[in-house]
Formats: structure tokens, sequence, C-alpha cells
């Protein structure tokens, strides 16, 4: 079976990866599964929130992004994040200016989001053309305070923060600028790579949880807002039903979108946040997120049934929701 770029697929996660996982452990409290994106452990009074990523598909920020991604994950559990070791695998010949680049960047975004760097490896790697860094982030609470992916309930709200595509509209237009700039204003493109000011979803996260009612929290990575959603309900075993043009598009990322041909639903979207909450909640979320100036808005709800997983389109007519094969983000750097 040849693999798409990015995540492998979620058939061969369950056939091959979650079947080989060692020994079981009585301080595990959710280990490995679709559509979870950190381990819970079990300290006793204290309960350990462990995520990691590797960030690949980005040049000039991948420290920075590495950081924030996995501290995004941590968050999502409702869990502040503390605790960093990193691994920054380097291409053949690389020199001491790149990893001075990624260190710097990685101290920075760490100091930004609170988060001690404790550990990690760094080497300079046979047949690699392009830097890798690899991040574990853990955060701790308090016995059970915590939400997982997999805690939706039917009928909850589906709330996304900010915009579809932050992450792969950030990149793009970073990496792909010499190209874009045939064709995009020069005031498009900086607008476009200042998104990456708004790559944390630790405040978004926070917010919603302390608010009360949330029940899941997803960061909609890989896959985009589509991925993200159907990973959430991969997860908590439910239906969904969501409204495409309810799901805010910022229009630097339409217009980039546009350019490459790709789906801004399927384009990785770190920098949203995915919250299912009690519909009795939604309102206050919103509320308290805004007055951080975090934008939120509604784009679907929960279902029962797993087997109903639908978008309806802007015409009101209403289609399965097809998960995506790969990010789109992938298809545009090759292009």
């Amino acid at each position: 079976m040849k693999l798409p770029p990015g995540k492998i697929p979620i058939e061969l996660l369950n056939k091959v990866v979650f079947k080989n996982l060692g020994i079981e452990r009585k301080e595990v409290v959710v280990g490995p599964k679709a559509g979870i994106d950190g381990a819970v452990l079990d300290l006793g009074d204290k309960t350990l929130i462990v995520s990691m990523d590797p960030v690949t598909g980005a040049l000039e920020k991948i420290g920075w992004l590495a950081v924030n991604i996995n501290a995004n994950d941590v968050a999502t559990f409702g869990v502040e994040p503390a605790f960093m070791f990193s691994c920054l695998l380097l291409p053949e010949n690389a020199d001491s200016k790149l990893i001075e680049k990624i260190s710097f960047q990685i101290h920075n975004a760490a100091q930004e989001v609170g988060i001690a760097v404790v550990g990690g490896h760094c080497e300079s790697t046979i047949g690699l053309t392009s830097p890798i860094v690899v991040g574990c982030v853990l955060g701790f609470a308090d016995r059970k305070k915590y939400v997982t992916a997999g805690g939706a309930k039917p009928g909850d709200s589906i709330i996304l923060t900010k915009s579809a595509g932050i992450e792969g509209t950030a990149i793009l237009a970073t990496d792909k600028e010499k190209i874009l700039r045939k064709e995009i204003s020069s005031n498009t493109i900086q607008n476009a790579k200042n998104f990456y000011k708004e790559i944390s979803i630790v405040n978004d996260a926070l917010t919603a949880y302390k608010t009360g009612g949330v029940h899941a929290m997803h960061d909609p990575t890989e896959g985009g807002i589509i991925g993200g959603i159907l990973e959430i309900a991969d997860a908590s075993k439910l239906g969904v039903k969501i409204f495409k043009n309810k799901i805010p598009i910022r229009t630097e990322t339409s217009i980039i979108c546009k350019y490459f041909r790709i789906d801004p639903l399927q384009l990785i979207s770190s920098g949203a946040l995915l919250i299912s909450a009690s519909p009795k909640y939604t309102n206050e979320i919103i509320e308290k997120l805004e007055i951080k100036g975090i934008r939120a808005k509604v784009i679907g709800k929960f279902l029962q049934n797993p087997d109903q997983r639908n978008i309806v389109l802007e015409n009101s007519k209403e289609r399965v929701l097809l998960r995506p094969k790969s990010d789109h983000l992938w298809k545009a750097l090759r292009s």
C-alpha cells in the first residue's frame, strides 16, 4: 500500500499501529486513539497530558511551529502546556546557522506560551534534504480535570474559533511567495504571512474550558476543518452536520487556495479551534472568547447516529462529509 503525504490513513492506524503498543500500564487512562492528539496518564493526585507532533511541511517557521502545534494539542484537553522536548533532524551538510535559527524560534515561541524546553536531541541526518522538528509537550492537570476529543455528545454545538486554513495559508504565503507574487498582491501575501501570529489556540482552549459546558476540543491540523470535525466524530462515535456557508474563510485564504486550486476546508488549520459544547453554554463561550478578541461561530452540531455525517452546501443541498485523502497543503507544495 503506497501511502499519501502526511498522516497515514485511519484504517492503517487501527489495523497496524494501534495493535503494536507494548505492555499495558495502569497509569494510562487515555492511550493512542484515532482523533485524540495526546495521552492521559494518571499520576495519583495529578494527571499528565502528553502530546507529540512533527513539523515537516514548513521551512521558514519550523521551530516556532513545533512549539505551538504541540502546545495546542495539550491545550485542547483544557490543560496549560508546561514542558517541551524537541528533536531536530537536520539535512546533510547543514551548518550551525540553521541550528541557531531553529533553536531561536523554539526559544521565542516557548517563552510566549510559558513553556520550559527541558530536553531533546539534535543531529545532521544522512539522506535528509529538509529539516524536520519533532516536538513533545507536557502539561499537568488536577485529577480528571480535563476533556478529550472523544467526549462530544449528541446535540452539542460545534464552535469554530478564527477561520479555516490559517496555518496552511501562512505556510504557502511564506514558502511559495516567489510564485504567488506573479498574480497576487504584495499586501495580500504579507497579510497571509502574518497568519503565523494566530496559530496558538492555547488562549482559545483555556478560555472555553474555564467557561464551562465544553465536552470536547480539537485543533484541526492535517485534513483541515473537515478532517478535524471527522476526528472528533470518530473519537466520540457520533454523526455530524455542518453548514459550509457558516465556516469563516478569510479573504487571503480564499485567494491563495484559488491560485493553487485547493479546498480551504481541507487545508491544515492550526490556529483554529473546534469546540463541542452544550447548547446551553454556547453563547456564553462565544461571548467570553470575543471578550479576549477571539472570533468564534457555531458551524454545526453533533448527531447521535455515527453513520450520519453530512455537510449542507450553499444551495441548501446536503451531501456526505467525505474524509480528506490528504491535506491540500501537500498538493499546493508540489505545484
